[in-house]
């Protein structure tokens, strides 16, 4: 753990961001703070500098992503129909299958260096999921996990209709984080129609429109979310203009 643990942690909204661009932020506030991290092992306790954390929200347009554990038959589509679907596609380095970014849908990029908190990957991924369970909660929906399968799900409990409402996959380096989850408030749906979403083909996807049965505001959700967040990482969130 660090010597000194940072609870603050940097809020960026980046509002609509090219996938590219806001991957290759991710990179840099990685690299920065991993720096710091290496830097730190060569000096004494009283020199040591303490690491930044940041949360990054964001909307994508249309692109879908395949994580390093994926398998590109999942993708249904080729260049010319991706083209054609005004869609994206990227080979990234987070765990995980293929999942869809797009428009109504919140993003969210927790850069967070782990020592500052704790160092348990599995914890970590279920603080996530935790912060999406109680936001649908906010709005009288009943979302928890499905055993053996990442993300958050609706209709988990009887296993009838099981339907995934945000997916997660995430990169760890050096007990740095990068990449999160993707949380399906007002999107369209048919885009998940061209992929066989996480590698999962027998049970569905949904968002809160399709449930709720009427298009909620983004501002809205972010806030409830980044609430949860912040109380169950026991953050200090600071409000940052966004850098790019």
């Amino acid at each position: 753990m660090n010597t000194i643990q940072n609870k603050k942690v940097r809020f960026e909204d980046l509002g609509m961001i090219d996938y590219q661009a806001a991957w290759d932020y991710q990179e840099k506030l990685l690299a920065e703070t991993v720096s710091i991290k290496t830097q730190n092992r060569k000096l004494s306790v009283e020199e040591q500098l303490t690491t930044a954390n940041h949360l990054l929200f964001c909307q994508h347009p249309h692109v879908y992503t395949l994580g390093k554990s994926g398998h590109q038959e999942n993708l249904l589509m080729n260049d010319e129909q991706l083209n054609a679907a005004g869609a994206q596609f990227y080979k990234i380095n987070r765990g995980g299958d293929i999942t869809y970014h797009g428009p109504g849908q919140l993003v969210g990029y927790p850069i967070l260096d782990l020592e500052n908190f704790f160092t348990d990957i599995h914890k970590y991924m279920r603080i996530l999921e935790e912060a999406i369970i109680l936001t649908c909660a906010d709005y009288g929906l009943s979302a928890g996990r499905i055993d053996g399968l990442t993300g958050v799900w609706l209709g988990h409990e009887d296993g009838q209709n099981p339907r995934k409402i945000c997916a997660m996959g995430v990169k760890c380096s050096r007990w740095v984080t990068m990449h999160g989850f993707a949380f399906n408030v007002n999107t369209d749906l048919n885009f998940f129609g061209n992929i066989i979403p996480c590698g999962i083909s027998d049970k569905a996807v949904t968002s809160l429109q399709q449930e709720l049965g009427r298009e909620l505001m983004m501002s809205e959700v972010a806030e409830k979310l980044k609430g949860h967040l912040v109380r169950l990482f026991e953050m200090e969130l600071e409000l940052i203009s966004p850098k790019l």
